[in-house]
């Protein structure tokens, strides 16, 4: 069964990848992409796809870097281990009960 799934998932990794290239091949036509004050950049659209793809994922990633150091600080600062005098001293087995 193991086998088959993972036949199943090499199969669909493969339809993404056929449909991707098969994109890429269909657009190759050169696009012109407008810039600010009068700057052009020409090039195949698969490539301004790619790049822009590539843009956006870049920001995403660095617009979540400062969440990501918080939750760092956060897990650093509750895994620090307590002192020995702030720790509590275990219960007597005496007073735990499990119901029995």
């Amino acid at each position: 069964m193991t086998s088959f799934f993972s036949l199943v998932k090499w199969l669909f990794k493969a339809a993404i990848f056929f449909t991707l290239f098969a994109f890429a091949l269909n657009n190759q036509a050169d696009v012109t992409v407008h810039f600010f004050f009068g700057y052009h950049w020409t090039s195949p659209l698969v490539m301004v796809v790619l790049i822009s793809f590539a843009g956006g994922l870049l920001l995403g990633i660095l617009g979540m870097v400062p969440r990501w150091w918080h939750q760092r600080r956060q897990a650093r600062r509750h895994a620090a281990p307590l002192p020995a005098a702030a720790q509590a001293p275990a219960p007597a087995e005496e007073t735990l009960t499990h119901g029995l």
